[in-house]
């Protein structure tokens, strides 16, 4: 079966877990190709569609085009569903795979699982659940094939905005606690928590021992 992953950030946190994939899938016998260009994609069996940054439009050109989104869709549609979650107070985060449409984050699902939290886990470490979980689930349909089918969503659609570098500032006015959840979900490099004093900004970063 000939498989590509594309992930169109070559920085994206999400290489790693896309390269441990590509082994356990060579393991099993597949022609596996990790691509980092829309325009690299070529006509094949299954096309994974990992933290992509741009809309995959040529969605005919593969037998299957599959997308994994942290939420319990149609609910959580849209951008950073599992960092909207944490700063919800959720531990649980639902995520879903399912056949990449036309319309964002609307076909059909083939399988749901969930992440489970502790609630003081930092971000790499919730990057390594979600990218572990991810693997497991794209791994398990590939396994079912033929036989998977896809069911189509059902009940209320709501949807999570992009974030942008604002969602990011902390309130001086709010305690360490009020404030921890924002502080898991900060990227230390690429979008580190902040905060505004007497006309300076100030970057914090976190670590735990």
């Amino acid at each position: 079966m000939k498989i590509q992953i594309l992930i169109d950030n070559p920085n994206s946190w999400v290489i790693p877990y896309a390269e441990k994939l590509v082994s356990l899938l060579k393991e099993m016998g597949h022609n596996v190709f990790l691509i980092y260009k829309h325009s690299d994609v070529v006509s094949g069996d299954i096309l994974c569609l990992l933290s992509c940054e741009k809309i995959f439009n040529s969605l005919g050109m593969n037998r299957h085009n599959l997308v994994v989104h942290e939420s319990d869709l149609p609910q959580g549609k849209g951008w950073s569903p599992l960092t909207w979650q944490i700063l919800e107070g959720q531990n649980i985060i639902p995520i879903t795979l399912f056949e990449a449409s036309e319309v964002v984050d609307s076909g059909p699902v083939y399988f749901k699982d969930h992440i489970v939290l502790k609630g003081n886990e930092l971000i790499g470490e919730i990057r390594q659940k979600q990218g572990d979980a991810t693997i497991d689930l794209i791994v398990k349909f590939i396994k079912s094939l033929p036989e998977v089918e896809g069911f189509e969503q059902k009940g209320d659609e709501s949807f999570y905005p992009k974030r942008t570098i604002i969602d990011s500032k902390l309130d001086l006015e709010k305690s360490l606690n009020d404030q921890f959840n924002l502080l898991r979900v900060c990227d230390n490099e690429r979008y580190p928590a902040w905060f505004e004093y007497k006309g300076r900004k100030y970057i914090i970063k976190i670590f735990a021992e």
